[in-house]
């Protein structure tokens, strides 16, 4: 058997290698080196399935195709665990941030706190580290390895544009992302694990928008325009399945009672206006302030506020896969609204805690509340978050999206 070894392969102009076809075996037992270089580097139309190492994220990549670009090849595990107590175990990671202060002297400061907790135990939840800066009403979405909130209501009263980001698998404070296409407040999250994709909200507030902007979750950068929404909102819910991203509800000037009803889905993987699903019906309608989850088949609303001024503890669920309207399940322990998201596992759906009206500390509770997403019925206590908040925003690495 005969062995060639050449140390450098090149065309005439030295300008690139030759096309190696057919199956190609590496046996050496060292290293194989990808081309290297930033991401402002990144060839601008390279053959789908092209490889790399990003020596500003760190990571080996890979080209998706035109419309969803570069994606970051990276280990990740969405049954982690790591809590102390009662929140021991290996599980699914849900994360919580941010919301109005209730324990503050107005009620009204907005904190940087993230929690987390194990979805598949009981208990309390425990700190994770700070965002960027503290934000109540944001839009909030993961990948099994990243959580994402983008925009929402800053201190002062002011929207804010800024895309935090945190890794699931370590504890520790939230990193700037990038930007939104525009300031918003309560943007509805969804992703397919490659793409976060916020829909709606508000700009400027309370009119409400219906702007479609996404990113890819691997690499830093700024939102890209996506398409628009059937209708303007803010506040409304949002989950996905690999496939499809859900939103609706929320406040809206299209209305004459300001509350939007409608369900809105898109392709994640495309670009594009979002098409009619079909309608909340639980409780008169549309709903603000819903908090909202899913595995990979049911996405799960739960309790919000709607005309005139009442607020509901009502769950429904819709089939994600199909056109249709909500469908009763059950309901939380407690009337709550400004929910704003929600955490999910194949089998668990936990809501975090919200402004229930008769609640002591500016009516705001810090219970969470859990169902099983296959059955139907009402929910059982989970445990607490750290202090009372409302207008929090939560995600975890196992959602129906993944």
């Amino acid at each position: 058997m005969s062995e060639i070894r050449v140390n450098n392969l090149s065309n005439e102009s030295s300008t690139g290698g030759p096309t190696i076809s057919g199956i190609t075996t590496f046996s050496g037992t060292n290293f194989f080196v990808p081309p290297v270089g930033n991401t402002a580097q990144r060839p601008q139309d390279p053959q789908k399935g092209a490889i790399r190492f990003n020596t500003d994220t760190k990571h080996l990549e890979y080209y998706r195709g035109d419309t969803i670009g570069w994606t970051d090849i990276e280990a990740s595990n969405d049954e982690l665990g790591g809590g102390t107590g009662s929140n021991t175990g290996v599980g699914a990671r849900g994360l919580i941030c941010g919301g109005y202060d209730a324990d503050s002297s107005s009620g009204q400061d907005r904190t940087n706190i993230i929690d987390f907790i194990t979805l598949s135990t009981l208990g309390n939840a425990q700190d994770f580290g700070d965002m960027v800066v503290g934000a109540s009403s944001a839009g909030a979405t993961a990948s099994r390895t990243r959580f994402l909130k983008a925009g929402g209501y800053m201190q002062g009263n002011s929207l804010g544009d800024q895309i935090d980001y945190n890794t699931f698998s370590s504890t520790g404070n939230a990193i700037d992302f990038g930007n939104l296409v525009e300031a918003n407040e309560a943007p509805s999250g969804v992703s397919d694990g490659v793409r976060g994709v916020f829909m709606g909200g508000g700009n400027p507030s309370p009119t409400g928008g219906n702007r479609i902007q996404y990113v890819n979750i691997a690499t830093i950068g700024n939102a890209i325009d996506f398409g628009d929404t059937t209708h303007s909102w803010y506040a409304g819910f949002a989950f996905s399945s690999s496939v499809r991203g859900i939103a609706g509800g929320g406040q809206t000037p299209d209305s004459p009672n300001n509350m939007n009803n409608g369900i809105d889905y898109i392709t994640i993987a495309t670009t594009g206006n979002a098409t009619e699903f079909g309608d909340l019906t639980q409780n008169s309608g549309g709903r603000y302030g819903a908090g909202a989850t899913s595995n990979a088949t049911r996405g799960l609303i739960a309790g919000g506020r709607y005309n005139p001024g009442t607020y509901t503890n009502s769950i429904g669920y819709i089939t994600m896969a199909t056109l249709g309207n909500e469908i009763d399940f059950g309901d939380l322990t407690l009337v709550r609204w400004e929910i704003h998201g929600g955490m999910a596992s194949g089998t668990r759906a936990v809501f975090q805690s919200g402004d229930s009206p008769g609640i002591p500390s500016a009516s705001a509770d810090n219970r969470l509340d859990y169902v099983q997403i296959a059955s139907t019925g009402n929910a059982v206590d989970f445990g607490d978050t750290n202090d009372h908040r409302r207008g929090m925003m939560s995600a975890s690495n196992a959602h129906g999206g993944l």
